[in-house]
């Protein structure tokens, strides 16, 4: 019966799907040595990055210096996020330390669902009482089901007091270049960093899409200049799956994906 087939399937010792013994060996990420401080000005209480985090910081920060385009491409948990955020969050606070008002990093997530959960740890990052002057926006299709306590996600909210952060997807950041209603949004801004998570769903015709949608975002800035399309917005990717197999090597891969999509 279908009964006993699945129920083989499932426990059989030798032909079902379970055969054991099972051995996953995942060595530790490295920690990253004490200089890393050197690089920011603000990090959260406690934290202590590995190496690849620290790498990434410097290579993001702007204390002292331009952002550098980053690729950070490592296993699901290894901290891809804070790789990214702590040096967007202090290049937040030190803009506005000096007055500049408007958006100054642009966060493009594939997916709400992963919008909304950066969102909530975006919300905990602003807790720290040294980032209170900082602001981050919520701007998706959907009305946001939850309320955060240092996020915006009104729209009349954001248009008139534009985020340091505007956390949003592709298609929304489309129409956020087209209404007339959002124009306000983009009063005085200078974004740093426009930030691609999950960089392996931008493939074929929706990698062609972003990459124009970009330059689109750097032309209507003012930001594009003859060499690089995105100006002096530093390009940033992350994801899990990216650099693995491929006719080339991964490395060499993502890096002419990146090339193409950034410019």
């Amino acid at each position: 019966s279908v009964r006993d087939g699945l129920e083989g399937f499932l426990s059989h010792p030798e032909q079902g799907i379970f055969r054991g013994p099972y051995l996953r060996i995942r060595t530790p990420f490295r920690q990253a040595g004490a200089g890393w401080r050197d690089y920011l000005e603000w990090a959260p209480q406690g934290f202590a990055p590995y190496l690849h985090q620290a790498r990434a910081f410097a290579r993001l920060s702007t204390y002292d210096k331009a952002a550098q385009p980053t690729l950070v491409t490592t296993g699901t948990g290894s901290g891809k996020t804070e790789s990214v955020l702590i040096p967007v969050l202090d290049h937040c606070r030190r803009a506005r330390s000096s007055g500049r008002a408007g958006v100054k990093a642009i966060l493009l997530y594939p997916m709400n669902a992963l919008a909304t959960d950066q969102t909530n740890r975006i919300n905990e990052l602003l807790a720290d009482p040294a980032l209170r002057r900082v602001t981050a926006g919520l701007y998706i299709g959907d009305v946001a089901a939850v309320e955060y306590p240092r996020v915006m996600t009104k729209r009349s909210e954001m248009r008139r007091t534009p985020p340091d952060i505007l956390i949003t997807n592709y298609k929304m950041l489309d129409l956020l270049l087209q209404r007339a209603d959002d124009l306000p949004l983009w009063e005085g801004a200078d974004p740093a960093y426009v930030v691609l998570d999950e960089f392996h769903t931008y493939d074929g015709a929706q990698g062609t899409d972003v990459a124009m949608l970009l330059r689109r975002l750097a032309a209507a800035l003012g930001a594009t200049t003859p060499e690089r399309p995105l100006g002096a917005i530093c390009p940033v990717a992350t994801s899990a799956t990216l650099g693995e197999g491929g006719g080339v090597d991964g490395r060499t891969a993502i890096r002419q994906v990146a090339e193409q999509v950034f410019g």
